[in-house]
């Protein structure tokens, strides 16, 4: 049997390992799933005969070099810093590799042995990034293809709940790495192109500079621009685009509350808070509030914020409890960020029943025989509970899809990369349609880049 080494059993590996286990028997497969928790990677493999369950330590590099000599290709859904050390052992042992993350620049190093080897290592193949790289590029090339020039792409996705799930006032609760959340932004100002010019938004603006965007069927979202939307310009062949956007995607109101934290000073992960251990949340929030012999904590958030009593804004601060004093921090040396992702784990975190939702929208402008016009793409997906999320859905399918397809022999091309070829998206991006992961595109009129405040 072909055997397949899938490194981690994670959140987004259930529908991964699900879709290349309904085709081990037809496709001549062995899944062998490794973890440090060998207990997760049982629960997902089941008692599958095609499938087995093994206790994996990526830093034994003993264990490591076994496992991925045993493999025909190697699937790392490890933490993006942890996979140079499978890609190294991949090249040692000649093994294709897949991944879903950003490419590093350890990763990209790997390229040129990676070719003389004839390898392939699929990075970038999830959702965001994946199947966003898939499905923009299908629509640039086709407009290439008939003769169009791309004047304008902006791209959005926002991992969201799902509206039979939405229960709070700030419409989203954790379906992914709440740490990312809260630290979202940071790190330099966000760039983009607009009309031929360079715009800069930094942290403390980026949440008050938001575009609204309309998904049929689901209602309006708002979006903040990512940190550096130039990223894939050269990538994309978009050299001599006028406006090139990436944002992330909330629903409205969400970004405006969210300037609260921002402006407080709550979201910053660079120093530790004294005593943060015994603190209340109520201490922790009258920490970054003026002293007053008579306010109260309440009256001084409101005041400094110059927020309105009868404003929904305050009301979704109140529906977090930030101002208990009763919960109490409980973290040792905690950063601003940290505490407040305890505090918003406690109303944001998904119940059991919950359902999650991808949400991506693109739009490209482009002139074709002297008139402009614009195309609008969206795709939503849904979840169906809190084992099998759209999260996974949308990120492991892809994956899995790219996994068969190479070991299939069917994407051939060596070297480090990210799926923007015909070769990959093509084959994928019409199977991820078997399950519902459609993107409907309509033509719309050319506005140009219009976003609201900027």
């Amino acid at each position: 049997m072909r055997k397949i080494l899938v490194i981690g059993s994670g959140k987004s590996t259930s529908y991964l390992i699900k879709y290349l286990l309904d085709k081990s028997s037809s496709e001549n497969l062995h899944v062998s799933v490794g973890d440090l928790n060998v207990e997760n990677a049982k629960k997902l493999v089941g008692n599958h005969p095609n499938a087995s369950a093994i206790a994996l330590d990526v830093f034994d590099k003993i264990s490591r070099e076994n496992a991925v000599k045993n493999a025909d290709i190697v699937v790392s859904m490890l933490p993006a810093r942890f996979h140079i050390e499978v890609a190294k052992d991949c090249i040692t042992y000649n093994k294709n590799m897949v991944t879903a993350s950003y490419v590093s620049k350890e990763m990209q190093a790997l390229n040129d042995q990676a070719i003389s080897k004839g390898l392939v290592f699929m990075n970038e193949i999830g959702v965001d990034p994946g199947i966003d790289h898939m499905s923009a590029m299908q629509v640039i090339d086709r407009i290439r293809d008939k003769g169009g020039k791309i004047i304008l792409f902006e791209s959005f996705t926002g991992g969201l709940v799902a509206p039979e799930s939405d229960t709070n006032l700030w419409n989203y609760k954790f379906t992914w790495n709440p740490r990312n959340v809260v630290t979202a932004g940071q790190g330099g100002a966000a760039k983009f192109l607009q009309e031929n010019t360079y715009k800069y938004i930094p942290y403390n603006r980026l949440f008050r500079r938001t575009e609204f965007l309309e998904v049929d069927h689901f209602g309006r979202f708002e979006a903040y621009a990512n940190r550096d939307s130039l990223k894939y310009q050269s990538v994309y062949g978009l050299e001599n685009i006028k406006t090139l956007y990436r944002g992330t995607m909330r629903r409205v109101g969400f970004s405006r509350a969210w300037q609260v934290f921002v402006a407080l000073g709550m979201t910053d992960d660079s120093y530790t808070i004294d005593d943060s251990e015994n603190m209340s949340y109520r201490d922790f929030v009258n920490a970054f509030l003026p002293y007053s012999p008579t306010d109260s904590v309440e009256l001084k958030f409101r005041h400094a914020l110059k927020i309105d009593q009868d404003d929904i804004i305050w009301d979704k601060f109140v529906e977090l409890d930030i101002f208990s004093k009763t919960k109490m921090v409980e973290l040792k040396k905690a950063t601003p960020a940290q505490i407040l992702q305890k505090i918003l784990m406690d109303s944001w975190t998904l119940d059991p029943e919950d359902k999650d939702m991808i949400v991506m929208y693109h739009k490209f402008g482009y002139v074709l025989h002297g008139k402009k016009h614009q195309i609008d793409a969206t795709m939503v997906t849904l979840g169906e509970d809190q084992t099998y999320t759209a999260m996974a859905k949308t990120v492991g399918l892809p994956v899995a899809m790219a996994t068969l397809a190479i070991l299939n022999n069917q994407i051939r091309t060596p070297g480090v990369q990210i799926p923007i070829t015909k070769e990959v998206y093509t084959p994928i991006l019409k199977e991820l349609e078997d399950y519902g992961i459609v993107f409907k595109e309509k033509e719309a009129p050319y506005l140009g880049y219009n976003p609201l405040n900027v």
